[in-house]
């Protein structure tokens, strides 16, 4: 049976500590980084996708890692250079790319990385682990090349020489040395005087050599500029070498963009950007996604045709892209007229940002193109659409989704927005989040889009800025009389999302009667009512729910809620709040064929789960 590796599973984890070979899929859950004194992690010969997330930074007590024969993808997280106890590690048989350089700092005993499609210098510091298999990759030969060789400084005149011979009868009373010369000669000496016009004649050299070389490099980017500018319709590289028909200006607004306080990237490449005169301005931005070319995003949406649509957003249209290699991909194609010039010009650093967002609940950005004006986002396909779909298109559709399942998408939106609020530093703020901004997978996990996209939006104008992002009926109070936007408004549009799960109502529906029109104002009033309670619930479930969690999850969307956003809970406090509701409602349990696929016994102290995610 393939069973999704969820947080479900660390239960299990504390205990065994060993996973190896039962045929979990999905990727590894983010509350992996809460389990610090945990020594041992065998995930081995299991179906995992997808990256490694930045998860090990706290794992301090883990000596054992072995995620070998799965299908990871992506470069190693920085973190995993973090575990200071690691002696044994095993990562061969996956699909992971990149440098290995972060593993250069580790005491490792054990190293297999055999069978990935690893790349660049094997560190010399692999040379002293008794155990190491590196073959089947795609590492450079021979040694890592040496650094830049010095040159050293032209020789200098000393400052006590003085300007002219001295004399016997200039030599001051008590110098030896000077005494000394006086005595062997009058005047300078051949040697010396050798020495110093060769020391003239190389100074002068290097002088020159460098002026040399400042004119050779100014001569390279002359014919580099010029040779682009003719072929600017060329693929994009890594170095996004033509990255925005736009200048981008030399000094930037900090509350233009929310950045992510994360390690650094390995590379920081530097970007040309070509400005409406054709100048070539320079910009150090350390982007992790896949640059594309225009060309190769028209031929894998046909064009962006109609039958490639998948939806419209607040920014633009998102279409299916099927390329050659058979991989699937989504692409936002962002439209300019929402964006004022500001935000075109700080796209690069958003998406910097977005592409350095690592959560399993959050989807992942991995590509984008800055082609010709065109301003582009290429993030994974997630299979089974939004969740406003699932709910709202038909009563057979909807009923794909048990109460346990409508519980779990709440919990891992939950989750995501922990991540944003609360891991990411500073604070990043969704401002869009909604049903349809939340897409379901296979197994009807969530996976939160539009992340980071708020850094473009306009942020002058508030007209702009309200008809642009905080969709009616998601909007908290705060937003909708000032356009204040916060991290408690993200949690009022959370708690919107509760309501139709709970409901299977849109926020906003004006077929309905006047006094319904509006979910928020109508189900509030009602969530403390148990039997106006029941009367609410989506007739879809067909009354399959526990009264007692139904009871409780209204409990949480009362909080989410509430008009004043100080009274609203953090999000981290909401989690825990979710994780409370399924231990005791005890739906976490073996359910063949249904959403968990695996089954576990639920600890009776509720303690247990304070620091689990599902």
């Amino acid at each position: 049976m393939v069973q999704s590796l969820t947080s479900c599973h660390l239960i299990s984890l504390i205990c065994m500590r060993n996973l190896g070979s039962n045929n979990f899929n999905g990727n590894l859950p983010y509350s992996i980084s809460n389990m610090a004194s945990i020594e041992y992690l065998n995930l081995s010969h299991n179906s995992i996708s997808q990256q490694l997330g930045d998860i090990f930074g706290s794992l301090n007590s883990l000596s054992d890692l072995d995620v070998s024969f799965n299908k990871l993808t992506g470069d190693l997280p920085n973190s995993i250079g973090s575990l200071s106890n690691l002696s044994s590690l095993y990562m061969q048989n996956n699909q992971l790319t990149g440098s290995v350089n972060v593993l250069r700092g580790l005491s490792l005993t054990t190293l297999n990385i055999a069978n990935n499609n690893f790349s660049g210098w094997i560190p010399k510091e692999f040379s002293s682990i008794p155990d190491v298999t590196l073959e089947g990759n795609s590492f450079a030969n021979g040694p890592a090349p040496p650094p830049p060789p010095f040159m050293p400084p032209p020789p200098q005149r000393p400052r006590n020489r003085p300007k002219h011979p001295q004399g016997p009868g200039d030599a001051p009373k008590g110098s030896e040395s000077h005494t000394v010369q006086s005595n062997k000669k009058q005047g300078l000496g051949t040697g010396p005087l050798v020495g110093i016009i060769a020391g003239s004649i190389v100074a002068v050299l290097c002088v020159f050599l460098l002026l040399l070389c400042c004119m050779c490099n100014a001569q390279k980017r002359t014919d580099d500029a010029s040779s682009e500018s003719k072929d600017f319709g060329g693929p994009l590289t890594v170095n996004i070498e033509r990255a925005s028909s736009r200048e981008i200006p030399e000094q930037m607004d900090d509350t233009s963009i929310a950045t992510v306080k994360l390690p650094p990237a390995e590379k920081m490449t530097p970007e040309r950007v070509y400005g409406k005169n054709g100048s070539v301005r320079k910009t150090k931005v350390p982007i992790t996604a896949t640059p594309y070319t225009v060309a190769s995003l028209q031929v894998a949406t046909n064009s962006f045709c109609q039958d490639s649509l998948l939806g419209e957003g607040s920014l633009g249209r998102v279409y299916k892209a099927d390329f050659p290699n058979g991989k699937v991909l989504a692409v936002k194609k962002i439209d300019s007229a929402a964006l004022s010039l500001q935000e075109e010009d700080n796209f690069l650093e958003a998406v910097s940002s977005m592409s350095r967002l690592r959560h399993p609940n959050i989807v992942p950005l991995t590509g984008y193109c800055v082609e010709h004006g065109q301003r582009l986002l290429v993030y994974e396909y997630i299979v089974n659409g939004t969740l406003h779909d699932m709910l709202h298109f038909s009563v057979e559709i909807s009923r794909k989704l048990t109460w346990n399942i409508r519980v779990r998408i709440a919990l891992g939106t939950a989750r995501a927005l922990e991540y944003l609020h609360e891991v990411c530093m500073p604070s990043l703020v969704h401002r869009n989040l909604k049903s349809s901004n939340i897409l379901l997978d296979e197994e009807h996990n969530p996976h939160l889009s539009d992340c980071g996209l708020a850094a473009l939006t306009p942020n002058t104008e508030r007209q702009v800025s309200t008809e642009v992002f905080g969709s009616f009926g998601y909007s908290a109070p705060e937003f909708a009389m000032s356009g204040i936007y916060t991290v408690k408004s993200d949690v009022y549009s959370f708690g919107v999302v509760m309501l139709e799960l709970l409901t299977g109502r849109k926020p906003l529906d004006s077929s309905r009667e006047r006094s319904e029109q509006s979910l928020v104002r109508w189900a509030t009033p009602q969530l403390h009512d148990i039997d106006a309670l029941a009367r609410m619930v989506d007739p879809a479930l067909n009354g399959m729910y526990p009264a007692k969690s139904l009871s409780r999850f209204a409990d949480v969307i009362a909080l989410c809620v509430q008009p004043e956003p100080e009274f609203r809970p953090p999000m981290s406090e909401v989690v825990q709040q979710l994780v409370r509701l399924m231990q005791r409602a005890s739906i976490v349990r073996r359910q063949s064929g249904e959403e968990l696929g695996f089954s576990y016994r639920v600890p009776e102290r509720e303690g247990d789960l304070r620091d689990i995610s599902f």
